[in-house]
């Protein structure tokens, strides 16, 4: 089976005039699905949870089923499936959480592949402590990490890493690093974000003790999500209001839940497994099936657009297994080549995306331009930015 590009395109309102969009890795397109059930909900009855009345009921049912979603989505329970205004945002919280039983002497580990979300919440917390930091550093010939640099003791609480570079697309060993981690005793703390929109994820599989995504980098809207073990969840303690509920997941919810946004982030998770669902019996198995596909339409179109790119443009992601994201430099004229695209309605941004141990470590020059595949993207448009960036000065 295979993705239907074309008509999986229809469902997009913002590709109706014609744009390429290349800015997956910094936020999806959005497919009406999404959008409808976001405006549903809002324009439906709706309170506060409850038992009662159909308004309470049917904010019940948007957490519910937030819930339910996101446990298929990532193979926890549901009951270890936490909401957050966005990545970052829990990351921060859970660093704040965890550190409260760090002393120091203690030790933690962050990645130079990571996106900045995943390291400077741990380095600040760290520095409370008085703990010391250790670096997982990336290998420069081969843009992967350097297992050999990780270092880990009985006073290692916790490593942080990315499942995949926003930028270079690196798909690191997470499983490896987990089994390296917890054999020292350390929790592991998964940045998901960019892994996610491309791959089926099994938390359980990759080790992981905390994995972060974010629903608005795979067709879903502005949130984050965290899964858990929710027995691990249950030591862990956040400070929180006296009267809000003590149980897990919700104790780490602070405040009214946006009801809306947790619909629309299962519409996006109803919406992928329906993209190629195959003979899927359950939700999980459809999504299994569906991230299959994507996988390989995408890869397909990284591959097209490597083997179009001239000799004037220079691509820094070297690694074996990566996303289809391309991070390439263009001698210093990444902004005007950025300007020259979009003016041809090809949508592909420069910067450093906050990946700035990714930046420093390879001592990259900020800005790059950077491509990103996403389902809805097609062989034509990947044909246009080609012809784009030929065109350029």
């Amino acid at each position: 089976m295979a993705i239907d590009v074309t008509a999986l395109r229809l469902h997009f309102p913002s590709l109706a005039d014609g744009t390429a969009f290349f800015d997956g890795p910094a936020g999806t397109q959005t497919p009406r699905p999404v959008a409808d059930a976001i405006a549903g909900t809002l324009a439906s009855p709706l309170s506060n949870r409850g038992t009662v009345n159909p308004s309470e009921l049917n904010a019940e049912r948007a957490v519910s089923d937030f819930r339910a979603a996101y446990a298929d989505f990532l193979n926890v329970p549901a009951e270890g499936v936490v909401h957050g205004r966005s990545a970052t945002a829990l990351t921060y919280d859970f660093s704040r959480h965890l550190a409260k039983d760090w002393r120091a002497g203690d030790e933690i580990v962050v990645s130079r592949l990571d996106h900045d979300a995943n390291v400077r919440p741990w380095v600040q917390a760290a520095a409370r402590a008085g703990m010391t930091v250790r670096r997982l550093d990336i290998d420069p010939e081969t843009t992967e990490l350097d297992l050999d640099s990780l270092v880990l003791t009985e006073r290692t609480r916790l490593v942080a890493v990315t499942a995949a570079s926003n930028v270079l697309g690196t798909k690191p060993p997470i499983r490896r690093i987990a089994e390296l981690a917890h054999e020292a005793g350390a929790l592991v703390f998964v940045d998901g974000v960019h892994y996610a929109a491309h791959e089926l994820v099994d938390v359980p599989a990759l080790g992981a003790d905390f994995f972060v995504c974010s629903p608005y980098k795979f067709l879903g809207p502005h949130c984050g999500v965290l899964g858990a073990s929710p027995k691990l969840l249950e030591t862990v303690e956040p400070d929180k209001l006296l009267p809000s509920p003590d149980t897990v997941p919700e104790r780490f919810e602070f405040g009214t839940l946006p009801y809306e946004l947790l619909a629309g982030a299962t519409a996006a998770v109803d919406f992928l497994a329906a993209l190629d669902p195959g003979a899927g019996a359950t939700r999980r198995a459809r999504l299994a099936n569906s991230m299959n596909s994507v996988h390989e339409h995408e890869s397909t179109l990284r591959t097209r657009l490597e083997k179009g790119l001239g000799d004037a443009v220079t691509v820094h992601g070297k690694a074996a297994d990566r996303t289809p994201t391309v991070l390439m430099s263009l001698g210093g004229r990444e902004r005007a080549a950025q300007r020259h695209l979009a003016e041809r309605k090809v949508v592909a941004p420069a910067g450093s995306f906050y990946a700035y141990e990714v930046f420093a470590a390879l001592k990259l020059e900020d800005p790059a331009l950077r491509v990103g595949m996403a389902p809805y993207v097609s062989a034509e448009d990947v044909d246009r930015l080609l012809d784009g960036l030929s065109t350029f000065g």
